[in-house]
């Protein structure tokens, strides 16, 4: 016994030694406090998690804001912003340090202090002095500081048109050759690399930023979004750029990917309402309008969804004149309570298109869509879950790329997989074949027997799949086992004539069947 207590014992510590090792990419965000939340110190933070990096703050600044402006500024006193600083970078091996609203030459100095104490990776400055809407966060008396003690430790400053202009003494710009030149003149100053934003450049039809890195210029273009949601978004591009040097980019990717990252969440967020103001602020995790569109579920998962399970099948849909809108249509109107996209045969373009557009369908009548194996269509089109079979990706890993609220369904045929499906944070499992099919070859069937005992072992509910349909689903529904919650069907719906009636059939039968049963 006390072997095998040491045993334990060395174990854990092999494990915390190991868990030690596991270096989490780290930025450290010094800016103000937003209360709108759309940018500074609330925008890093989300910008920091949407790119899978870990963001701690320094507050310099406590700001009253919303989307219709600047209300009020309440500045940290540098003894605390210090404090702040000596607390984070003191402990937690911080990579990047991106700072945002330095609203005082004093704050600006405590900064280099910490700094000189703590070095750090890299340093991204974003010059926070006029807000996109034109709101003056900080007054001319820091820029002296900036430009002779700041710049000059900077491995990128990433002005806007405003901000670039205040820097160089107020000069003007209006069109690309004079951003090149300011981005010239800024390096001068001393920092690495610079990067002007020309998101607010006066007749143009992109978004173009001009990068510098001393040698080469780089005109880097986006497509233009019409949206009034674009608050925060200096800041989340500063942040992004920092994400991206933690991890170990290089400095010129690491622009490119924050551009296309503002890009994506500007035209995600486009028809968004949040606040009254003529500059509202965006989704940078890509999952409000998802939210809006889902409320219908409640983020929660019901078992009595699986009354009626169709799969779909792209082979049987070709081969009756259907696409796959036309067939998930027929089949929720029929009485499908879920729907499973497996589509092995379609192209991941097409696959895609479809699945949103089934999607589209599936949410305007409250029933939710899977998607069969495919990780990256169901992330794409943002599917209301996944279903995997034993021998793909682990439903623990599933799991984790899709998040707490999605459906996860697994295959299983014994009870030492339905063990593991629960395990794994699985919501139901499938269990099957029943009956012989001929939608999957070399799948041996389990009968009802073996449907039984994987019921009464599952501590999820059950749905029965394999050669069901009309004739054998009241056999099915009546082996009495209380988590066994409907069957799903492939080809007793989708290689018929007509889905809609084949569907009206089994829905009838099922419903007896459970009437029966109850």
């Amino acid at each position: 016994m006390q072997e095998d207590k040491a045993a334990m014992r060395e174990d854990e510590a092999s494990m915390t030694n190991d868990f030690s090792k596991l270096k989490v990419p780290h930025v450290l965000t010094v800016a103000g406090s937003d209360s709108g939340a759309g940018a500074g110190i609330q925008a890093d933070l989300k910008a920091c998690a949407a790119r899978g990096v870990y963001c701690s703050t320094v507050i310099t600044a406590v700001t009253a804001q919303n989307t219709v402006g600047v209300q009020g500024v309440n500045i940290v006193p540098e003894e605390f912003v210090a404090e702040q600083l000596k607390s984070v970078l003191s402990d937690m091996r911080v990579d990047v340090v991106k700072t945002g609203m330095l609203p005082s030459i004093g704050i600006v100095k405590v900064l280099l202090e910490s700094l000189k104490e703590f070095p750090v990776r890299a340093l991204v400055v974003d010059p926070v002095m006029v807000s996109t809407s034109g709101d003056v966060l900080a007054g001319p008396s820091i820029l002296t500081g900036l430009r002779e003690e700041l710049l000059p430790l900077a491995d990128i400053v990433t002005p806007n048109l405003k901000e670039a202009a205040a820097l160089l003494g107020g000069k003007q710009l209006e069109t690309v050759a004079d951003m090149r030149s300011a981005a010239k003149l800024i390096h001068n100053m001393g920092p690495r690399n610079v990067l002007v934003k020309g998101g607010d450049l006066p007749a143009s039809v992109d978004a173009i930023d001009i990068f510098f890195d001393g040698d080469d210029f780089y005109e880097l273009r986006s497509s233009r979004i019409e949206t009034r949601n674009t608050h925060g978004t200096g800041c989340t591009l500063a942040s992004c750029i920092a994400a991206e040097l933690a991890k170990g980019s290089p400095v010129l990717l690491a622009v490119k990917v924050a551009k296309c990252f503002v890009e994506t969440a500007l035209d995600y967020s486009k028809d968004i309402v949040i606040g009254n103001g003529p500059q509202g602020p965006f989704d940078h995790l890509l999952r409000l309008k998802n939210n809006a569109h889902n409320c219908y579920r409640h983020g929660v998962f019901n078992p009595s969804d699986l009354f009626l399970y169709a799969v779909t099948d792209s082979g049987m849909n070709k081969r009756w004149g259907r696409s796959i809108m036309d067939a998930v249509k027929a089949a929720i109107e029929g009485g499908a309570t879920i729907v499973q996209l497996r589509e092995k045969d379609a192209e991941t373009r097409d696959f895609l298109e479809a699945a949103k557009a089934c999607l589209a369908i599936c949410r305007s009548n409250g029933v939710p869509l899977l998607i069969n194996d495919r990780i990256d269509v169901a992330l794409a089109c943002d599917a209301d879950g996944m279903h995997v079979g034993q021998s793909d990706m682990p439903a623990r890993v599933v799991r984790t790329l899709l998040g707490p609220e999605k459906i996860i369904g697994v295959s299983c045929k014994t009870p030492e997989q339905a063990q593991r499906a629960w395990i794994d944070g699985a919501n139901y499992i499938g269990c099957g074949g029943v009956y012989s099919t001929n939608t999957k070859a070399n799948n041996p069937t389990v009968g009802l027997d073996g449907l039984k005992t994987v019921c009464l072992a599952s501590k999820l509910p059950v749905v029965a799949i394999g050669g069901i349909g009309v004739s054998n689903a009241c056999s099915v529904m009546e082996i009495g086992v209380p988590n066994l919650k409907g069957v799903a069907v492939v080809s007793a719906l989708f290689d018929r004539e007509c889905v809609l009636t084949e569907t009206q059939k089994l829905h009838a039968v099922l419903t007896e069947a459970t009437s029966i049963v109850r």
